[in-house]
C-alpha cells in the first residue's frame, strides 16, 4: 500500500511539473545541461527543458516568444531588440574559447596558427597544410603535402559570430569581404549542424580544420592549436587565458553586450567570449518568472563554482555583482 502510494504521489508531482522551456546557443550547452538536471534535482516540481539549436535558433525563438528564454553568444544587436515582441535582458552566464581543431594523422597535436593564417586558410588563400606560411610557425614538423578541407557551420551561431568577430579583427581582408555575423556567407567549405556536428565532421574527414568551443574538441578527443594574441603570445585555450581576456574589461556595459576576442595582455587567450541567456524582463507567466529568476540567483550562488569542470571559465567576481543586481529587477 505504501509503495503505491508513493507511486501516485510522485505520479502527481511529475504530472504538475512546471516546465520552462529554452533553446539556443551549442557553445554553453555542456555546462546548461548540467546545471538545468541538478537544478530540477534540488527544486521537484521544476523542469527546465532546452534545445541546443544554435544561437540564431535561440534569438529567433525568445524574440516570437515561443521559448521562456533563449541563449546566444553573439549580443544580439539593437535592430534585434527594437524588433523583438518580446522585452530582454542579456545575462553572462560563462565564459568560453573558442579552438581551431584539425585532423592530421601523424602530424603534432600542437600546431600554431596565426592570426592572418586561420583568416586565410578560411579564405580560400591558404589551401595546403605544407603551405610556406603554416611551415614557418611550425618548424621541425613535417607538413603533409595534403589539401586542407574547411569546416564551418552550417546554421545561425553564436560560435561562428565568435570565430569571424576575431577574423575581422586580426585580418583586413576578412573584414572587408566576409565580416562577422551568426551566419556569413563562406568563401569556402562545408557546413556542419552546431558544435557537434563540426567536431564530427572533423573527425571523420582527414586534413580538415574547424572551430568549436573547446569542450567540444576535449570530449571528442579532437587536436586543437595554438594561436598566436595580440601580444605575440602563442596560446592554447585554457581557463586561465580566458579569465585573463575577460579581466580586460576595464568597463563593463550595463547592458552586458561586449567583445574579448583578441583581447591585450600576454596572457589572454584571444578566441573568448561571454555566452548569454535572453531573458524577459518581464515573464508572461508570473511563475515561471519566479522560477527563472530563482535558477539565476541559484546560477550565481552555485551553478558558477562547477564551471571550471567543463573547462569554462566563471564570470568575474565584479560581473557576477552587476549580473545579481540584473536579475532583482526581473518581474
Amino acid at each position: 500500500m505504501l509503495m503505491a502510494a508513493a507511486v501516485i504521489v510522485s505520479a502527481a508531482c511529475t504530472a504538475g511539473a512546471q516546465k520552462i522551456n529554452g533553446a539556443g546557443a551549442s557553445f554553453p550547452y555542456p555546462i546548461y545541461s548540467k546545471w538545468f538536471s541538478e537544478y530540477s534535482q534540488q527544486h521537484p516540481g521544476v523542469e527546465i527543458n532546452y534545445q541546443s539549436i544554435g544561437s540564431g535558433g535561440g534569438i529567433n525563438q525568445v524574440t516570437k516568444g515561443t521559448v521562456d528564454f533563449g541563449a546566444s553568444d553573439m549580443p544580439m544587436t539593437d535592430g534585434m531588440l527594437s524588433q523583438s515582441k518580446i522585452k530582454l535582458v542579456h545575462i553572462p552566464t560563462v565564459l568560453g574559447a573558442v579552438v581551431p581543431v584539425y585532423n592530421l594523422p601523424g602530424v603534432s597535436p600542437d600546431l600554431k596558427f596565426a592570426p592572418d593564417v586561420l583568416a586565410d586558410i578560411y579564405l580560400g588563400k591558404i589551401s595546403n597544410w605544407n603551405d610556406a606560411r603554416i611551415a614557418k610557425d611550425n618548424p621541425g614538423v613535417k607538413l603533409p603535402n595534403q589539401e586542407i578541407f574547411v569546416v564551418h557551420r552550417s546554421d545561425g551561431s553564436g560560435t561562428t559570430f565568435i570565430f569571424t568577430d576575431y577574423l575581422s579583427k586580426v585580418s583586413p581582408d576578412w573584414k572587408n569581404s566576409v565580416g562577422s555575423n551568426s551566419a556569413v556567407a563562406w568563401p569556402k567549405g562545408i557546413g556542419g549542424k552546431q558544435n557537434e556536428g563540426v567536431a564530427g565532421l572533423v573527425r571523420q574527414m582527414p586534413g580538415s580544420i574547424g572551430y568549436v568551443e573547446l569542450i567540444y574538441a576535449l570530449q571528442n578527443k579532437i587536436p586543437y592549436g595554438y594561436v598566436r594574441n595580440q601580444s605575440g603570445v602563442w596560446l592554447k585555450a585554457s581557463i586561465e587565458g580566458v579569465t585573463s581576456a575577460a579581466a580586460s574589461v576595464k568597463s563593463m556595459p550595463a547592458d552586458f553586450r561586449i567583445s574579448i576576442t583578441d583581447a591585450p595582455g600576454k596572457d589572454a587567450y584571444p578566441i573568448s567570449s561571454f555566452t548569454y541567456l535572453l531573458i524577459p524582463t518581464h515573464s508572461q507567466d508570473a511563475t515561471k518568472g519566479k522560477i527563472i529568476k530563482d535558477f539565476l540567483n541559484w546560477m550565481l550562488a552555485q551553478g558558477e563554482g562547477q564551471v571550471a569542470t567543463l573547462d569554462y571559465a566563471p564570470l568575474p567576481p565584479s560581473v557576477a555583482e552587476k549580473v545579481k543586481a540584473t536579475v532583482e529587477k526581473l518581474q
